[in-house]
């Protein structure tokens, strides 16, 4: 848990970053592949700092599609990576707050991902861990342009900010549209809980900078928390308005989806993160007491197709993996 994290369920930074010497990711073939994961990994595991003992390296060609899919579940990887596996690779921290993917669509993705709303914390953390590794690490660099990047949208800081935020009560009173026009008039883009090309399931958005050139890293990070904060607020305030205006109705949504979740026998992946975030309102409004938000937090990842074979310890067929998962949510509540 973290600040506001009853409305922002985390923030994350992202630093692109290219090798000199290299061609990208999408151009190299596997002899290329393995340089490029040996110099980075290299860059962590064999410096003398204290950021040695924390990481290990896991290559993805070495893990089951079970394994790729479900750490693409769990905000450790993205799907580029994993489409790549064969010749991709990540760096991976104790406490799964800090992953290197290597061989993404750059070299190096270093992320970040904090509790609640901590921009800065990330960033101060991320810019540590970049320095590490430039100090083995040659750069792909300009004097004009900054960062060269594998895609022109993230040349010069080569940083993405995203805030991952629960805005049931405004996607309720049919103000999100107001939301994302308004925030693309200020650099900033909203997507789902995967980020691009994803849909928003359970009332789950990212928010996230667009614009990487021509500001800097404080700047982004500055202008994405004060807008986040903003819309903090509308998700507050149309909150208030819902359990006065729409009390009986509110409390009528959030017990009949904890009564499903509860006895359900089967449960679409889609149905299963929108009666979550249901009750994960009903908690952070006070209508249930019973349970908490990391309870809820954990039942959104770990019923995920992926992460629920990995629990069952065999991999869920297609024909069954709603039967499962409503079977895990029930058994999972009964524990509360």
């Amino acid at each position: 848990m973290g600040s506001d994290s009853d409305i922002v369920l985390s923030s994350r930074i992202r630093l692109a970053r290219n090798i000199n010497g290299y061609r990208f990711p999408n151009a190299m073939g596997s002899e290329e592949a393995k340089k490029v994961i040996n110099e980075c990994s290299g860059s962590i595991l064999e410096g003398n700092s204290t950021l040695a003992n924390s990481f290990h390296l896991i290559e993805m060609s070495k893990l089951s599609s079970v394994d790729r899919t479900a750490m693409v579940e769990s905000h450790l990887v993205s799907p580029v990576l994993i489409d790549n596996y064969e010749n991709s690779a990540v760096l991976l921290n104790d406490d799964k707050t800090v992953s290197i993917m290597i061989n993404e669509e750059d070299h190096i993705r270093l992320q970040v991902i904090f509790p609640g709303l901590q921009l800065d914390g990330a960033y101060e953390l991320a810019d540590k861990i970049d320095d590490v590794i430039e100090e083995r690490v040659d750069y792909a660099y300009n004097q004009k342009f900054g960062y060269l990047t594998a895609c022109p949208t993230n040349i010069g800081t080569g940083m993405r900010a995203s805030i991952m935020i629960h805005l049931p009560a405004l996607t309720m009173t049919r103000n999100m549209n107001g939301i994302l026009n308004a925030v693309t008039q200020v650099g900033l883009t909203i997507r789902g809980i995967y980020g691009e090309e994803s849909d928003a399931q359970g009332n789950i958005y990212q928010i996230s900078n667009q614009i990487t050139l021509g500001l800097s890293e404080e700047e982004i990070i500055s202008n994405l928390t004060a807008v986040t904060k903003q819309i903090i607020d509308k998700e507050r305030a149309a909150r208030k308005w819902l359990t006065k205006s729409n009390a009986n109705a509110l409390e009528d949504t959030v017990w009949r989806s904890l009564g499903v979740l509860q006895n359900a026998r089967i449960l679409s992946n889609g149905e299963c993160l929108n009666l979550l975030s249901n009750v994960r309102f009903g908690i952070e409004v006070g209508i249930i007491d019973s349970i908490d938000l990391l309870t809820l937090n954990e039942l959104m990842i770990n019923t995920q197709p992926a992460t629920l074979s990995k629990i069952e310890g065999q991999e869920v067929t297609e024909s069954s993996v709603d039967i499962k998962r409503a079977e895990y949510v029930r058994e999972e509540l009964k524990k509360r």
